[in-house]
């Protein structure tokens, strides 16, 4: 049963996590909540979005944790140093938080909707946990796992499923978060109508001078699954 009974959570019941724990690898090893977007860091983008939508927010960060403590929000640490992935970042909070639902999303989230929350916890049901589902078209329906609201009575299952080795967030989070669909299709093949969580990845031809930067792409090309782009060369001229 979801934690309370079957009653949606209300934003009094639920903590906030931003994970940014990772080891930013695919940016070339950059803390990746700190880097800029449209004059921010990515994770202060998250934390105004994230915040009006629960009682409090916590940051997961193994790095610069001096950084993230600026911030109005508690950060919290793994309990190794060896990167274990979200889901190390995710019990953490599940552990420290002091409501019974525990809302997580990434921290390069820089348009969460404004109901992502609200949506979530009328999605649990009877369930222990909602995570947001996207309709990739031809491709099908796709959770985003860490994009997720969890009872935090599921602390020591996750505990369990750590210690046993596993380390795939996707298959834990199935086993007890409903999906909830925000993404429908559009007009278009490819083409979705909705709002997604997170950022999008863009395949684009750039020089070694542009590894861990972030930068402002038009999109050429888009298939069901993927989008190609290229930077203008006034950007790429400043490198």
């Amino acid at each position: 049963m979801a934690s309370g009974g079957s009653a949606t959570p209300a934003p009094e019941a639920i903590t906030g996590l931003i994970l940014a724990g990772g080891r930013g690898q695919r940016l070339g090893g950059v803390d990746k909540g700190l880097q800029p977007w449209r004059g921010r860091p990515l994770v202060d983008h998250a934390l105004a979005r994230l915040a009006p939508q629960v009682r409090t927010v916590m940051i997961s960060a193994n790095r610069n944790a001096a950084l993230y403590a600026t911030r109005t929000a508690q950060v919290l640490s793994d309990a190794t140093d060896d990167f274990p992935g979200p889901l190390a970042g995710i019990l953490a909070g599940l552990r420290a938080a002091s409501s019974p639902w525990l809302a997580v999303v990434p921290c390069d989230s820089p348009r969460l909707p404004g109901d992502l929350v609200e949506r979530l916890a009328r999605g649990t049901g009877d369930a222990r946990g909602a995570v947001v589902q996207r309709d990739h078209g031809e491709a099908g329906l796709r959770l985003e796992p860490v994009c997720c609201l969890l009872s935090t009575t599921l602390a020591d299952d996750l505990a369990h499923y750590l210690a046993g080795g596993g380390r795939k967030v996707e298959g834990w989070v199935a086993r007890h978060a409903r999906p909830v669909l925000f993404d429908r299709p559009g007009k278009h093949p490819g083409q979705l109508l909705g709002r997604s969580p997170t950022m999008q990845a863009v395949h684009a031809d750039l020089p070694d001078t542009m590894f861990g930067k972030i930068a402002t792409l038009t999109i050429t090309a888009a298939t069901g699954t993927s989008l190609s782009g290229t930077v203008e060369e006034r950007v790429l001229s400043a490198v």
